[in-house]
């Protein structure tokens, strides 16, 4: 079936800002509350939010076997189950409903009145009901920095890098939406120079550059997906925010890898961009040597051109843009990783998110994280307003931007921007 969605010459009589993430090539889909308190599933061109619980009542996807609640529903879980093949029905019939050339619904006020909302005027929920998370080391210029800062810097990457599309398991119940601020953790560190742990608040809260797939049920236990088919079980992609805290992490990972560190706050961007919309920005990955096993080969274009940035801003004061980096840079692809993740037998679930682990490019300006940009804290940045930081500072503000560009079509992914607090106190 052709994503008829995608057509570059099309326009919508929603109007759309200029450089909008949300064209009509775009149509993403998250869950949102109106202003009357409804929650809905929608989606979104230029500023407009768009209600598909009301299209769904009102007839709008006729001819498209769903279920009859399938929009008016709290999470997307269930129309992603319902697989590609509706996922294209539903965006591709969108894209003809919102048509410049198309009067159904633009020349209906009264359905308009009852469908389209400004985005000002809603709330951004979560997207998914996420069961399962789980977050990969996948970029090689990140491990490669890691391995040098902390380890022997001829021998940057552990030798099992190059094999595997590491990862570890992290918590769902503290993924949070774009908006929701985030508190700086407790936990135990180890003083420099000390040998015995002390407990309080963390001094090194960072962010991880990431983004994040979600599937759709994708095995039964024990099976495995192949390489060449797990594309077909990854529903869209969304930014993460894998805030982490440095000197809690330093002391608890060994022997067991990050905990606590990671799992006190995850954010991310709360509109889903499609794989079907990101489809015309392919492009073919770094080139993996040694080769993988056969059951992770995989040829032609497996990684996506985005170009990402993250802004750090101080209260009451302007924006830094700290790093730009793009999702290019992955040596390990989507595909690579929810394969290996499968290899074993283990089931993927309808709404799981699986993120791609910090994206940094070649070069100093672009790394994914405080830690590298810094280069653990030694050579602090200097922000727009004159202060300095090695990590982040209560009252910070991190915002993460994507977007994709190409034949003159901007996809983008919004943003995925919450503010550091300190540490949660008990009333």
């Amino acid at each position: 079936m052709p994503i008829s969605a995608n057509n570059t010459n099309r326009k919508s009589w929603i109007t759309v800002p200029e450089n909008s993430d949300f064209p009509i090539q775009n149509i993403p889909f998250g869950v949102f509350i109106t202003k009357d308190d409804v929650i809905t599933i929608g989606t979104r061109i230029g500023d407009s939010a768009i209600d598909m619980g009301a299209l769904q009542q009102l007839n709008y996807f006729e001819g498209i076997d769903l279920t009859d609640d399938m929009f008016m529903q709290d999470t997307l879980n269930d129309f992603i189950s319902d697989g590609k093949k509706t996922w294209r029905l539903v965006r591709n019939r969108l894209a003809e409903l919102f048509d410049e050339t198309n009067p159904e619904l633009r020349d209906n006020q009264e359905h308009r009145e009852i469908i389209i909302f400004d985005v000002k005027d809603i709330e951004m929920q979560l997207p998914v009901l996420i069961g399962d998370y789980t977050d990969f080391y996948s970029n090689k210029n990140h491990a490669t920095n890691i391995g040098k800062m902390f380890r022997d810097p001829e021998n940057a990457l552990l030798p099992n890098w190059l094999h595997i599309p590491l990862g570890y398991h992290g918590r769902s119940s503290s993924i949070i939406p774009s908006g929701v601020p985030v508190h700086r953790p407790m936990g135990q560190t180890l003083p420099k120079g000390e040998t015995t742990p002390v407990f309080g608040t963390s001094r090194s809260v960072d962010f991880e550059l990431e983004t994040a797939f979600i599937t759709t049920d994708a095995n039964i236990m024990g099976e495995n997906i192949p390489v060449t088919e797990a594309e077909d079980y990854i529903f869209g992609m969304v930014l993460m925010n894998d805030w982490s805290a440095r000197d809690i992490q330093k002391w608890e990972y060994e022997p067991l890898g990050p905990f606590l560190a990671k799992n006190f706050a995850t954010s991310i961007s709360p509109w889903i961009i499609t794989m079907d919309a990101l489809e015309p920005f392919r492009t073919k990955g770094p080139k993996q040597d040694p080769a993988p096993f056969p059951y992770l080969q995989q040829k032609g274009k497996h990684n996506f051109d985005i170009s990402l940035e993250v802004g750090i801003q101080p209260e009451n004061a302007e924006e830094t843009i700290v790093t730009r980096s793009n999702f290019k840079y992955m040596y390990w692809s989507m595909s690579q990783q929810l394969a290996h993740h499968t290899s074993n037998g283990c089931r993927v679930n309808s709404g799981d998110m699986m993120g791609s682990g910090t994206i940094s490019g070649p070069t100093p300006d672009s790394f994914g994280s405080m830690l590298e940009l810094t280069w653990g804290g030694k050579n602090p940045i200097q922000l727009n307003d004159g202060t300095e930081r090695k990590f982040l500072n209560d009252g910070d503000t991190v915002t993460f931007r994507g977007h994709c560009k190409n034949n003159g079509v901007r996809i983008g992914f919004g943003e995925v921007c919450n503010k550091l607090l300190p540490p949660f106190v008990r009333k």
